[in-house]
């Protein structure tokens, strides 16, 4: 007989049927919730595990000139990339590839630093890989799992280093630039500019990524990579067009390889109202040659030159302004009322001037120049004459205009890594010197555009393009003005400007910039020669034309020991070219005395100032 009452036996029987609906009801509500209510998320995880994300870069926009002449353009290319489950699996399959393509294509660390910051997604191996090298990795793919080949758009510059520091180069972003927030959306892997138009112009040319998938194994290889739905298709960035002339930019950098092989220096024309025309800086470089990252033994070459070819001349050199400054200190004079156009020094021009137991030598030491008006002195680039326009201005006139005259500023061109002008201030002058005070021969060297004051192309040639207009100095600019960049009013009357415009219209008609051949099409400019120990001399020239209605200022610097008359000539070329009054090689007579100047004289005890050794 059972020791349980048939009761008892069906109460327990209802308790355990009890809990067994229980457990299966809350069975049911997981799987309804797995099912129904999360469905959705699983389904998205499992495609997560089984699909993988491969950027499709966006086509940069393309940089046209001023006549739709392309700069810059986008041609086929492809990058090379591999999916990997694991970091030593990615190594092994770099060793592998290393056996089809050029051992210097391919930094293996850095790829495998790319991959621990998205190791979920393919890792570009080496972008804008030539069609050979596809080729033979696709030969290839069975002993290369994970190989991801895509065809993207690649950059390409038509004119190659004629234009390569106008227009910049492009290349991957680097792990600091990510950090930094430098290229804002931008991702590992993605182009950006790394100088010139394409690094100041890069949100606009970037556009954004696209992404397709392809779906993999669990052990990440590829089973598909067409075909797969959800792929959203890139954005194109937007093409710009720039206020170069390519044609002239062409020309000057033809005729600079032709009449200056081997010489340092840089050209810059523009509009009197600052759009650039032409903007070369020599030596140059391929771009084309970082597209797709540069090998490891050009990179080299290029930094390692001593000519600097990465250095841009027309926004990073500062130079002595040599004559070309005297009309900066003549407007100085002019606004101050010191001078008119007509007045003459105390002291007329004997080949020096005597200043307490020094003598500051003139260019023309063979009897002088007489005494001259101001105009004179400018188209003879009279040394005595602005000493002495120097020793009125004195100490904090000078230096109170030169900084309202934007002399220590950047012109505000629209390129970020220009380099601002130098011009002192009495503390920094103390200071670097290394006196006790201001040295009165300093005033002397400042007023020929020597001493403690540099200046770049740029900013001289906005000097220049507002003593050609309504005296007023504007930004150059490539593209678009700055909003934030500011116009500067020289304080110049307009008959003081038109003074001024006649006087160097007088240096080239029959100063010394005589022998440019600029008379023809109406050239006004100025002549220099710069001292920079221990370099050798460099030759400026800026000027504008026609004289009368200004339609183009053109100012160059040539290093070397060169000197301004001698590259007149190359800028009435260029002028010519532009207005299309071609001229034939100037005959070229040197107007100037080129022997070394030494400035005769004991130095006044704590004087730290430089004798002047320049030409105009």
């Amino acid at each position: 007989m059972s020791a349980w009452e048939s009761w008892q036996l069906s109460e327990r029987a209802g308790r355990a049927q009890a809990v067994l609906a229980l457990i299966f009801l809350v069975l049911a509500g997981a799987f309804f919730k797995a099912q129904v209510v999360d469905g959705a998320q699983f389904r998205l995880e499992s495609a997560g595990s089984r699909l993988r994300p491969i950027p499709l870069p966006a086509p940069r926009g393309e940089i046209f000139d001023r006549n739709g002449l392309l700069i810059a353009e986008n041609v086929p290319g492809y990058s090379i990339r591999l999916l990997a489950s694991s970091e030593d699996s990615l190594r092994s399959v770099l060793t592998r590839l290393l056996a089809f393509v050029p051992a210097d294509s391919v930094n293996v660390e850095k790829v495998v630093r790319r991959w621990l910051t998205t190791k979920y997604e393919p890792v570009l191996v080496f972008a804008s890989g030539q069609f050979g090298i596809v080729s033979t990795l696709e030969e290839h793919r069975a002993a290369i799992p994970g190989l991801v080949i895509q065809a993207e758009p690649s950059r390409r510059y038509p004119d190659s280093s004629a234009v390569a520091h106008l227009v910049g180069y492009v290349s991957e972003v680097s792990e600091r630039e990510l950090e930094s927030g430098r290229f804002p959306n931008a991702r590992q892997g993605e182009v950006v500019g790394k100088n010139g138009l394409e690094v100041e112009y890069d949100s606009l040319l970037r556009g954004r990524q696209g992404i397709r998938y392809v779906e993999v194994t669990a052990k990440g290889r590829t089973i598909r990579d067409r075909g797969v739905s959800g792929s959203i298709r890139p954005q194109a960035g937007a093409s710009i067009k720039t206020t170069i002339d390519l044609p002239l930019q062409r020309f000057v950098d033809s005729l600079w390889r032709a009449v200056l092989p081997g010489k340092n220096g840089a050209l810059l024309a523009m509009t009197p109202q600052g759009e650039i025309l032409a903007y070369i800086s020599f030596p140059s470089y391929d771009p084309n040659d970082f597209v797709g990252g540069i090998d490891a033994p050009t990179f080299t070459q290029l930094n390692t030159d001593p000519n600097r070819p990465l250095f841009d001349r027309v926004i990073q050199a500062t130079y002595p302004p040599a004559s070309p400054w005297k009309l900066a200190t003549a407007a100085m004079g002019l606004r101050r009322g010191l001078v008119t156009m007509d007045t003459r020094m105390r002291t007329a021009c004997t080949g020096g001037f005597q200043f307490g137991n020094r003598f500051f030598r003139c260019w023309k030491r063979d009897g002088g120049h007489g005494s001259l008006t101001l105009s004179q002195a400018i188209a003879t680039s009279c040394d005595v004459y602005f000493y002495q326009l120097g020793l009125l201005l004195d100490q904090a006139p000078i230096l109170e205009d030169g900084a309202s005259m934007g002399f220590g500023e950047r012109s505000g061109v629209d390129l970020e890594r220009e380099k601002a002008a130098g011009f002192p201030t009495v503390k920094s002058y103390i200071r670097k010197s290394g006196g006790t005070s201001w040295s009165k021969g300093e005033l002397l060297n400042l007023a020929i555009g020597q001493g403690r004051n540099v200046q770049t192309l740029v900013g001289m040639t906005s000097f220049y393009a507002a003593l050609a207009t309504d005296g007023v100095r504007r930004a150059p600019f490539l593209v678009k003005r700055r909003p934030a960049a500011k116009s500067i009013d020289l304080g110049l009357t307009l008959a003081q400007l038109q003074g001024l415009r006649s006087a160097l219209a007088d240096v080239v008609g029959e100063g010394t910039a005589a022998a440019s051949g600029g008379r023809e099409l109406k050239v006004a400019g100025k002549t220099g020669t710069g001292q920079f120990p221990p370099q050798k001399d460099l030759g400026w020239f800026i000027g504008y034309a026609p004289a009368d209605a200004p339609k183009i200022v053109v100012g160059i610097v040539v290093e070397e020991g060169i000197h301004g008359s001698t590259v007149a000539p190359y800028v009435v070329q260029a002028i010519g070219k532009f207005l299309g009054q071609p001229v034939g090689a100037a005959r070229i007579q040197l107007t100037e005395d080129l022997t070394p100047v030494e400035a005769e004289s004991l130095r006044a005890p704590g004087d730290t100032s430089r004798p002047d050794r320049r030409r105009p």
